[in-house]
């Protein structure tokens, strides 16, 4: 498997001063589930908005397919991240099949409708999903399950290399967060790289093959996920003492 997403050293100080990332280092091979994990205000979602092109990362190098971030420009970094964020609320009801086709802008010229080709790569993305028969109805009214859905289709009609998702499971019921964590581990199974950012331990021994654990003191480890995510390191990152237990084969966290 290919190196997709290579991080050295990445850091970023909010304007004011104050540094939420430093020296932060990762890597995102073909195939491969990365969880980030750290309590509020470590800069998870900084950092995915900077591999997407969205935020300027002050210190560091992202690399992908081994080429420096700073070097494409945001329709070529669009081309091959796709970016899935926590929550979307479009001004206008957008129709689901208009949403995902939005995912086509990266590939698209400057103010170009998506063509027959672009709507049939956007239709694909649906039924890759099984929610084809959604393309008809306007997004804000579907459940949050169901728009997460879109969202991810939305990315997946850019034909990524890497997927980013700002904690996709936020928000879902069990049953809808279980739906989601099988696509992710799933669309990696496929040959994507899969960076998510999650709250949920669980989450991570259940989907990710590595992990990074972002600290409050601006310490970060990555590694693979059983390594990184300890009773100690977790209950270090979130300041509350966590055990973690074995249940039915599956990792879990209790506090």
């Amino acid at each position: 498997m290919g190196m997709i997403l290579d991080v050295d050293g990445a850091g970023y100080t909010r304007p004011g001063g104050r540094t939420i990332l430093r020296d932060v280092s990762f890597g995102v091979g073909a195939g491969e589930v990365l969880c980030v994990l750290g309590p509020n205000g470590v800069g998870k979602t900084t950092l995915l908005r900077g591999l997407a092109g969205l935020e300027t990362l002050h210190t560091g190098t992202v690399r992908l397919d081994g080429q420096d971030i700073a070097s494409l420009s945001r329709r070529v970094i669009g081309q091959r991240v796709g970016m899935v964020p926590q929550g979307d609320a479009p001004a206008f009801s957008f129709s689901v099949r208009e949403m995902v086709e939005m995912g086509r802008a990266p590939h698209l010229g400057w103010m170009a409708a998506p063509g027959t080709v672009d709507r049939a790569i956007a239709a694909a993305a649906l039924d890759r999903l099984g929610i084809g028969h959604l393309a008809a109805r306007a997004y804000p009214e579907l459940s949050g399950g169901e728009r997460q859905m879109v969202l991810i289709a939305r990315a997946l009609a850019q034909q990524p290399r890497v997927m980013v998702l700002d904690e996709p499971t936020a928000h879902l019921d069990f049953a809808n967060q279980a739906q989601v964590l099988d696509l992710i581990r799933t669309l990696a199974g496929q040959g994507l790289g899969i960076l998510i950012t999650t709250h949920d331990p669980g989450h991570a021994f259940r989907i990710g093959a590595s992990a990074l654990l972002l600290q409050k003191d601006l310490s970060a480890a990555f590694g693979p996920t059983r390594t990184v995510l300890t009773a100690a390191s977790l209950s270090a990152a979130y300041g509350r003492r966590i055990t973690l237990a074995e249940l039915d084969g599956q990792t879990i966290c209790l506090t």
